[in-house]
């Protein structure tokens, strides 16, 4: 409708009366007749430079933040593009959100684990839930692999899938809520109902500047749980306002104020005293991990079939939403105790090898820290140690880099470093930023080795692997693809990781 064009805070020069809107993008490749392009600045190129091509392609109006001179069609002037691109997309789709209960589940880790738990978990009770996160989507009960290299993607591509989950007749909406979705206004015009914080650690500067940065994008996201003229209660869809924090973490007190502050309910999970829905204790056994907690007085186990004990968090967060809702606990438990594995987080390679062989998506200092932490007792009680092989991303935060360094020389017999993601970034710089964490914790030279390739990385732990050891493949997980400069590499780790047991004679 030409009058929604023109709103409050919108400079519009020209005339928008006719205009004929049939879609929105701030992509000028999949501009087509009736599109209303939004041009966006980034930091490596600038939107505005495609303006006249998407007009050349059909766009009907274009979203700018500087008047454009000699344009045929109207250009609405903004402050923030990529709020507005968030307002133009949820306009254009219907505003979906209204219609669905949506749950956000942001933090440094854990969010992806969380996210398939409380899927299961909603669905074992009745309440069928569309799903977008780093490896998969789903909508009406499909399923589908990510194939994006991003998990939250732009504010088009998800108003269009939240359209398509109430069209579906799905009932609630898990949205893994990244620092850079919140911060890039990627998920600015989706009203949340419930939102989630797995933990609080050091990632993403690159982008945030600070951790008080990075922690204000998150606590943005229990801020806007607010009930207000601009996100008045929802009619018939949603449930009461609530934020889920981790009471073990260290930000917690920001987020419950956060919380707090925004008139909505407060729901705390984890071994400190005072959470709402408190961890008793954690049995790990070869049938899984028994986690014992309390919620209200009333104690109950749910004994998860999946490895590692920080998913006990995962499981309690899920269990806190359960109980913020008001599903039947004993379905909550059934859907947590069905899951059996997500791919690429802690994923067991097994072809007869003498040796463990671990998939995980560990890229952060304290993800690569709780994993060894958990995989160094495992080997020791098999007569073995530690094998790390690891990289950290190009063109992302260069500071984690000596951390997870120092992190892995303290906890591994072998530290193998290789690519992640290079991207525009010297391979052996960032191998380099590694290698000074190492040498800080002590590492010897034949106990550190820089490898960029990642298969002949891999090989060369497998080589080095003794009987009872336990080899960790960190940092890639489920991604499907090693990004360098002028390339994507397609990947599979676990697939590299069978070719190269195969090709040692390992095949059972």
């Amino acid at each position: 409708r030409p009058d929604d064009l023109d709103a409050p805070g919108v400079d519009v020069v020209g005339s928008v009366a006719g205009v004929d809107v049939r879609g929105v993008t701030a992509d000028s490749r999949e501009v087509a007749d009736g599109t209303l392009f939004v041009a966006i600045s980034g930091s490596r190129s600038d939107g505005h430079d495609f303006v006249p091509a998407a007009v050349r392609a059909g766009a009907t109006a274009v979203v700018v933040e500087r008047r454009l001179p000699d344009l045929a069609v109207p250009q609405l002037v903004v402050g923030a593009s990529r709020r507005a691109l968030a307002t133009a997309a949820a306009w254009w789709f219907g505003d979906p959100s209204r219609e669905i209960g949506v749950i956000g589940i942001t933090g440094t880790d854990g969010k992806t684990t969380t996210s398939l738990l409380a899927a299961a978990a909603l669905a074992e009770a009745g309440l069928p839930a569309g799903l977008v996160g780093t490896v998969a989507t789903q909508i009406g009960g499909i399923r589908e692999s990510n194939a994006l290299h991003s998990t939250t993607p732009e504010a088009p591509w998800l108003q269009r899938a939240l359209r398509a989950m109430v069209s579906a007749d799905d009932r609630a909406a898990i949205i893994e809520t990244t620092s850079h979705g919140l911060a890039m206004d990627r998920v600015a015009a989706i009203d949340y109902d419930i939102a989630i914080l797995t933990n609080l650690t050091h990632e993403h500067l690159e982008l945030h500047g600070s951790f008080e940065a990075y922690r204000a994008a998150k606590l943005s996201l229990f801020e806007r749980l607010a009930v207000d003229a601009a996100h008045p209660a929802k009619v018939g869809a949603g449930w009461p306002r609530t934020g889920i924090v981790n009471a073990d973490d260290p930000s917690a007190p920001a987020f419950v104020a956060a919380t707090n502050a925004a008139g909505a309910h407060v729901l705390t999970y984890g071994a400190h005293p005072s959470a709402d829905v408190r961890l008793l204790g954690i049995d790990e056994s070869a049938g899984g991990l028994a986690v014992d907690h309390e919620v209200e007085g009333r104690r109950a186990t749910v004994t998860l079939r999946l490895s590692g004990r920080f998913n006990a968090h995962n499981a309690l967060a899920v269990v806190a939403l359960g109980h913020a809702i008001r599903l039947d606990p004993a379905a909550v438990r059934a859907g947590l105790e069905g899951l059996t594995g997500v791919p690429g987080r802690m994923e067991v390679v097994d072809r007869g090898q003498p040796f463990g062989v671990i998939v995980d998506y560990a890229h952060s200092p304290a993800s690569l820290a709780l994993v060894l932490d958990e995989l160094g007792p495992a080997a020791a009680g098999r007569g073995g140690t530690v094998i790390a092989v690891f990289g950290s991303a190009g063109e992302r935060d260069r500071d984690k880099r000596p951390m997870m360094g120092r992190i892995a020389a303290e906890r591994c017999r072998i530290v193998i470093a290789t690519d992640e993601d290079p991207r525009g970034e010297d391979r052996a710089a960032i191998l380099e930023d590694i290698a000074a964490g190492a040498r800080d914790a002590g590492a010897r030279p034949e106990a550190f080795l820089r490898i960029a390739d990642r298969p002949e990385a891999i090989r060369a732990a497998f080589a080095r692997a003794r009987p009872g050891d336990i080899v960790l493949l960190a940092g890639k997980g489920h991604e499907t693809t090693i990004e360098y400069a002028d390339h994507a590499l397609p990947w599979n780790e676990r697939v590299e990781a069978e070719r190269a047991l195969e090709e040692l004679g390992f095949r059972s």
